[in-house]
């Protein structure tokens, strides 16, 4: 059976490339769009519970709506959902990239002028013009030393994820204001500008094969348990956004594998390619 989390196929539209793989009552190239709204909720059915969370600048795929629902797929990760319709504007070139934890977008070039809203690492934005230390988009200013072209990858998912240390825990979070373990992987990966899924058991199968047992972890390489990722921050630490800490925080690896083993044992070892 197909994940629903990756296959475009609302109940009643699917996207156009499953024809001949799935039935359906319809099929649909759909409409591609950007996320207008700072950040939003991808919901597993019309007004259902949170699987995701799609950022502002986003490119999406919109085949189906419901009311206010549409059902989108996210070009960056391929994942499918809900969301508000309201939350959906025109398809538009990005040319930056949110490189902070989080900024701000402002009326005008000027910090003490009112913020319109918050951005999260990992937003996309079109820039227009400049003034001073300010980058002019569409939708209003926003601080140069936070953001960065899009062709300027960082090089060290570790550094950015270790950028969030601290960030509360949220399930299906993506923000600085709240991620999940495997955000903690995606957000980074994708600040890398590196390929990720969106959820960790699609990014153990996608990342690479796990290495032979006892193989010494070094940073960069990501521990899997079922449920759960992390990151090797140093050989004996490991970085991740759990629910011991509610938050994005370093643990002894020694003590998380005691810890978690209690539920889950140690599934894979996967130094990404």
């Amino acid at each position: 059976m197909s994940d629903p989390r990756i296959t475009p196929f609302s109940g009643r539209v699917a996207h156009s490339r499953l024809q001949g793989q799935i039935e359906a009552p319809a099929f649909s190239a759909g409409e591609m769009l950007r996320l207008a709204a700072p950040l939003a909720d991808l919901l597993r059915h019309p007004d259902g519970p949170r699987d995701r969370q799609i950022l502002f600048g986003a490119r999406l795929c919109k085949l189906d709506q419901q009311g206010q629902w549409a059902y989108v797929q996210a070009e960056a990760d391929g994942y499918c959902g809900w969301l508000d319709a309201d939350a959906l504007g025109p398809d538009h070139p990005v040319t930056h990239r949110v490189q902070a934890p989080a900024t701000h977008l402002y009326s005008a070039p000027d910090l003490k002028s009112r913020e319109h809203a918050a951005l999260s690492l990992n937003a996309q934005v079109e820039v227009i013009g400049a003034e001073g230390r300010f980058l002019q988009t569409p939708q209003g200013w926003v601080p140069a030393q936070h953001f960065a072209p899009l062709d300027q990858p960082e090089t060290d998912p570790v550094a950015v994820a270790e950028s969030l240390l601290g960030t509360p825990y949220l399930w299906g979070g993506n923000s600085h204001a709240g991620l999940d373990c495997s955000a903690l992987v995606q957000l980074a990966l994708l600040a890398c500008a590196r390929p990720c899924p969106g959820d960790s058991d699609l990014q153990e199968r996608a990342l690479g094969p796990s290495l032979p047992e006892n193989t010494p972890p070094r940073r960069g390489d990501l521990l899997f348990w079922r449920g759960h990722v992390a990151w090797v921050s140093v050989p004996d630490t490991i970085l991740h956004a759990n629910a011991l800490t509610m938050s994005v925080a370093h643990e002894p690896l020694k003590q998380a594998l005691t810890r978690i083993a209690a539920e889950s044992p140690l599934t894979s070892h996967i130094r990404p390619d």
